[in-house]
């Protein structure tokens, strides 16, 4: 209870504050996210990109050269003049090309030739691993180096090789990349807003619409224009905003029905200050009775005085049992069939009414619990059975009329049955049953016989019950376990 205080506490301290905006919200976030994950993937598509691109430039190279290897073969053996070769090598971009045939090498054409040679290609058998690596290579040292790249002719068995350098390369691949780069920023940027623009509308959209909805509701819980109403969609948050929209209407109906307590209370408050005066007086005026000689007086007086202590004390609880509960039950050993027949006296059921009393409880039955409680726990019951049975007899005067009050002990538990043969509670009354103000079985009813019935049998760790029965009536059950009794008063008194 603690910890719920203490969340309810620091939720009404925080600010609530507006609604956030573009890039705090949950659309902005989504925008950007889109955005980074779609350049993501693009860079895991952009390394075998440039790897294939670099492949096929070499290849290109590499068929270039061949084209000019083939018309360079089929002068030999005159020798080419140094201009022609420096033609072939402009237009291959080579620094000098190399024909295997036959198992013999020839130089054709030749230019500066470098010392060495920084790496070499082979493009007859390439692995995307290594082509990925070879391109990566490429691109951070491929400014001054010279490579050496060779492949077959075709399906020959004819190899061209060729000597060139790097940067060439090098610069085709940062064209291409940064081509590649402008084209992912703008599939990024068009797949981000479509993506964004659909969330919002699908999600985005009725979230904010159940956020308002909320705050509106909150602004005045009471109002019932600002309960939300749903829409008539079938996904998930559609599905919320109809749970919503129910719980709106349950919180509206529950602050009514507590609105209508609070008046209630003050009201009963008020009605029991006086009552309380009132009663106080006749409880001076009837002290007077006892000292009256009459043998009728004599016999109804104690009763009388009883039944007005009682209300008095009823009074002076009244605002205790609105504010918290009923007191703790002052227990004690008593026997049932006493308290019963206070009952019977209280109701004073007329004998011209046809309502049958009957006391089936044993006379030296003892039961473990306050005088005070259980007489009102019983009363209330037996109450709410002489008026349904009273109303039942208007409209079928033949049927019989009965309440039956019995009661056995089991052990340690005393079951006591209320049994009548009333019309039964309706199906309203059975699904509130206990429920103060919403399990009334007749009109104009307010249910708190039942709800103060129950209460009071928990607070002697007892339970009570409606019991099914194959015929018409109403039957509840109530158990009343005696109290554990503490092991030194057990040996106290053994």
């Amino acid at each position: 209870m603690q910890e719920q205080e203490r969340i309810l506490a620091a939720a009404a301290a925080s600010p609530v504050g507006a609604m956030p905006g573009l890039f705090r919200g949950l659309s902005g976030k989504l925008l950007i996210l889109t955005a980074v994950f779609v350049m993501l993937a693009e860079v895991l598509i952009f390394t075998p990109s440039i790897a294939n691109m670099r492949i096929g430039w070499l290849q290109n190279r590499l068929n270039t050269a061949a084209a000019a290897s083939v018309v360079i073969d089929g002068l030999q053996p005159i020798e080419l003049p140094r201009n022609v070769q420096n033609d072939a090598l402009m237009a291959t971009g080579t620094k000098a090309i190399v024909l295997r045939k036959d198992g013999t090498s020839k130089l054709l054409a030749v230019d500066d030739m470098p010392p060495q040679v920084d790496a070499q290609y082979d493009l007859s058998n390439v692995q995307m691993l290594d082509a990925v690596c070879d391109a990566l290579s490429t691109l951070v040292f491929g400014e001054d180096r010279v490579v050496r790249v060779f492949g077959p002719v075709g399906d020959s068995d004819v190899q061209i090789e060729m000597v060139l350098e790097e940067k060439s390369l090098r610069q085709a691949m940062l064209s291409y990349a940064g081509n590649i780069l402008i084209l992912s920023l703008l599939i990024s940027v068009i797949t981000a807003l479509l993506i964004f623009l659909a969330i919002n509308r699908m999600m985005i959209g009725p979230v904010r619409r159940l956020t308002r909805s909320m705050e509106d509701f909150a602004e005045n819980p009471e109002d019932p224009s600002r309960i939300m109403v749903p829409s008539r969609g079938g996904d998930e948050l559609a599905f919320a905003g109809r749970h919503l929209a129910a719980m709106q209407g349950q919180l509206q109906k529950t602050l009514k029905q507590q609105k209508n307590l609070a008046d209630l209370g003050l009201a009963v408050s008020k009605i029991n200050h006086d009552m309380r005066n009132i009663l106080a007086s006749a409880q001076l005026m009837s002290d007077r009775l006892v000292d009256v000689d009459d043998p009728m007086v004599k016999s109804f007086a104690p009763k009388l005085l009883r039944t007005i202590d009682r209300a008095v004390g009823y009074t002076n609880e009244v605002l205790a049992y609105g504010q918290a509960s009923e007191a703790e039950p002052r227990r004690r050993r008593l026997r049932l069939s006493a308290l019963c027949q206070e009952v019977r006296d209280i109701l004073a059921i007329e004998p011209e009414s046809g309502i049958e009393f009957v006391d089936m409880v044993a006379s030296d039955l003892e039961v473990d619990g306050d005088s005070e409680q259980l007489f009102r726990v019983i009363h209330n019951i037996c109450r709410n059975a002489a008026q349904a049975l009273a109303n039942h007899g208007a409209e079928l005067p033949q049927a019989p009329r009965r309440i039956t009050v019995a009661a056995q002990r089991i052990g340690s538990v005393v079951s006591i049955t209320i049994d009548d043969t009333g019309p039964g509670m309706p199906r309203k009354a059975r699904e509130n049953l206990f429920a103060a103000f919403r399990g009334s079985a007749r009109s104009g009813g307010t249910g708190l016989g039942l709800a103060i019935a129950r209460e009071l049998v928990l607070a002697h760790g007892g339970t009570i019950a409606l019991v099914e029965k194959p015929v018409p009536g109403t039957l509840f059950r109530i158990e009343i376990p005696d109290r554990p009794v503490a092991l030194d008063d057990w040996r106290a008194r053994a």
